[in-house]
């Protein structure tokens, strides 16, 4: 019997959002085929773990395992090289990773380190607008080693053209789901959240930081009837900026933290609603397409291609619009109807998993020297 491939993976946080969620997706599906290790540049930022299988082998080594926060220097990087040939395939993951991808980089030529590919899958909110220079010339040096480098937008794959010179070992993988698991109606409650009657859910599905500017959702929240509830889903350390701007609005905004399966839950919803400064290809709306919903959010990334011909109306330019697309969905029940409608024959048709798992199982395969790591 094959030995199970020995995965390391190098996260710039594992709280869970969009890449943790495909991250843990995948590593469920690999099943006894893997075992995984996870270094998180946040150490304490491991809530996506509740994600994983408990039949899943894996371990989070934290201070026996180099430190993948820290200031750059050669002896960083010779122990985090140091440790990568226990493993066969090294996968990274965002900007907080870069370090582990340098010492791929410095190292790979003069040992026998195993092949690294790396996942970009958006920027925090200090370069949402403009890419901070140092960052895209370190972005240079560090991936000419990687395998490859995953993108989930097209917008990303410019970008790593034209300012990282990646263009040749860019691969768009779209992100995908199991849509078919989202048809029925929910079947697990929201914590601390009872649906009143005639009430209106906007709901979204973020990791609390940042860049996901959730208090701008609260904001344009504060604009619609009463009878509309905010639910927020999700962790992190916009918690509490969150619940300021909530606070002396006629019904409390709820947020039940991180909640596994959103297929189980999301379908209490009845808009999802983004408010991000910067987003690539969010799997929230994904899932929210495939639940039925209707989207509300800023035109950022690849939301306005991603979504329904019917839904880009409410794809909004600025706050005003952004107000405006909740408002009319809020206003309408047909209208969401129709429009949901629309959004889950569009991810039936292109954010299936299954294209999405056959795109990871070649890449990775090949890396891997024809080994099968899903099915």
């Amino acid at each position: 019997m094959t030995e199970p491939a020995r995965l390391l993976h190098l996260h710039s946080s594992f709280s869970l959002g969009g890449k943790e969620a495909r991250a843990t997706r995948l590593m469920n599906l690999m099943g006894p085929r893997a075992r995984h290790t996870i270094l998180s540049a946040v150490p304490d930022a491991l809530g996506a773990r509740h994600a994983i299988d408990p039949a899943i082998a894996i371990e989070f080594p934290g201070d026996a395992a180099p430190a993948l926060h820290g200031k750059p220097g050669l002896a960083r990087y010779r122990e985090l090289a140091a440790y990568m040939p226990q493993f066969d395939l090294v996968l990274s993951y965002n900007w907080g990773s870069m370090d582990g991808v340098m010492a791929h980089r410095l190292f790979a030529p003069f040992g026998r380190l195993p092949p690294l590919i790396h996942h970009e899958d958006g920027f925090n909110e200090d370069e949402t607008a403009r890419r901070n220079w140092k960052r895209n010339a370190f972005r240079r040096l560090a991936l000419p080693t990687a395998e490859a480098l995953v993108v989930p937008s097209v917008l990303l794959r410019n970008i790593a053209a034209r300012e990282w010179g990646a263009r040749r070992r860019t691969v768009l993988i779209r992100n995908g789901i199991d849509v078919a698991a989202y048809g029925g109606a929910p079947s697990v409650a929201i914590p601390g959240f009872e649906r009143g009657p005639g009430e209106v859910v906007v709901g979204t599905v973020a990791g609390l930081r940042k860049v996901k500017d959730l208090p701008r959702l609260v904001r344009a929240k504060a604009g619609l009837p009463d009878y509309v509830r905010l639910v927020i889903v999700g962790e992190g350390e916009e918690r509490a900026a969150i619940e300021t701007a909530a606070r002396g609005q006629p019904t409390p905004v709820i947020m039940p933290g991180f909640m596994a399966d959103p297929a189980r839950w999301i379908g209490h919803f009845d808009i999802l609603a983004l408010s991000s400064q910067s987003e690539q290809a969010p799997i929230a709306v994904i899932e929210a397409m495939a639940a039925g919903l209707p989207i509300a959010s800023p035109d950022v990334g690849d939301i306005a291609a991603m979504v329904s011909e019917e839904n880009r109306p409410f794809i909004a330019a600025d706050d005003d619009g952004f107000r405006a697309a909740l408002a009319a969905l809020v206003a309408d029940p047909a209208l969401r109807r129709s429009v949901g409608a629309a959004n889950r024959r569009v991810a039936a048709a292109r954010f299936d998993e299954s294209a999405m798992v056959a795109a990871y199982e070649n890449l990775y395969g090949r890396a891997l020297q024809g080994r099968r790591l899903f099915g």
